[in-house]
């Protein structure tokens, strides 16, 4: 196959997945995830992964594949995408990347900074420094040694400080640096698609899938994490829906009010994604129906047009 990728890019409940699903029984797709929360194996159901039959149904890459004690990142998350994208084009498929976040896409697409990996040593050796000296001063010793990074965060983001700090103390050099030397983007031709439903609409469908979360034994899921006594700073500890379900099973939150509060910052979240989505990703095929069906019959004659045009 030519170098192309399909990307479907969206807020979270919007119905990226079975599009996605419907695109690859159609046309011999890969799908290939997109989410940052989706990539650990202990949350499929608050991250709303795809179920094991519609994985089964067609090939599913990047979902599931990292263990909760781990630190996901878009560097990490570029590396593996563009293997499997690689491998999908050597089998004569087409890469479907599909999730919602932008991060990804962007890091995708333009490139990114190879900032090599930092020893969990360092990494742990900086949130001490953090919680020795404070948010404060550690943002000021962040400054002396890292200038740019310092400038350019605030002092409560807390995982980026400790990001910029480990990395500074890990390899000798500061972000920025790394930062100069971006990797090209993704090879190929590609086309995106952009889920944009009605925000009423969204911010329903997002209550009603928390519900389904909880009924298919989401709590049960956000016990299995707490029994392994994670740190609380792991991405894994921090998605939607796990701190409000942690903290009612600390006896500190009713499962009403737990639940209610995880469903606020799902839509606030969900608005924040249509922002972005629409203001990074304006060239972007947008369907702004709901309908599964509807949104199929619109874009397959346009992926036909794409998979026919050569790659100049």
């Amino acid at each position: 196959m030519d170098e192309k990728t399909l990307m479907i890019a969206g807020p979270t409940a919007s119905g990226k997945s079975a599009l996605a699903l419907a695109i690859a029984e159609a046309f011999g797709g890969v799908i290939i995830n997109a989410d940052s929360m989706q990539v650990y194996r202990d949350l499929r159901i608050l991250s709303a992964r795809p179920t094991p039959a519609e994985e089964a149904a067609q090939p599913h890459r990047l979902y599931g594949y990292l263990p909760a004690k781990e630190i996901g990142s878009a560097g990490r998350w570029r590396a593996d995408a563009v293997a499997e994208i690689e491998q999908a084009w050597a089998a004569d498929r087409l890469p479907i990347v599909v999730g919602g976040t932008g991060l990804y896409f962007r890091a995708l697409v333009d490139g990114l900074a190879p900032v090599p990996a930092v020893p969990d040593a360092a990494r742990q050796a900086a949130e001490a420094e953090l919680n020795r000296l404070g948010p404060v001063d550690f943002h000021r010793r962040l400054g002396r040694i890292d200038p740019e990074s310092a400038a350019r965060l605030a002092v409560g983001d807390r995982q980026r400080l400790v990001r910029a700090y480990a990395v500074r103390q890990a390899t000798g050099r500061s972000l920025a640096e790394w930062q100069a030397e971006t990797v090209p983007g993704l090879a190929g031709r590609h086309m995106t698609v952009l889920l944009d439903p009605p925000r009423e609409w969204l911010y329903q469908r997002c209550d009603q899938r928390f519900d389904l979360m909880m009924a298919a034994g989401a709590l049960a899921e956000v016990k299995a994490l707490a029994a392994r006594d994670l740190p609380k700073t792991l991405p894994v500890m921090k998605a939607l829906g796990v701190p409000h379900l942690l903290a009612h099973l600390g006896g500190e939150l009713a499962i009403e009010e737990a639940a209610g509060k995880a469903k606020t910052l799902t839509r606030r979240y969900a608005k924040r994604q249509m922002t972005w989505f629409r203001h990074q990703m304006a060239r972007a095929v947008r369907l702004t129906t709901q309908d599964l069906e509807r949104n199929a019959e619109e874009i397959f004659p346009k992926i036909c047009d794409f998979m026919l045009t050569p790659v100049s």
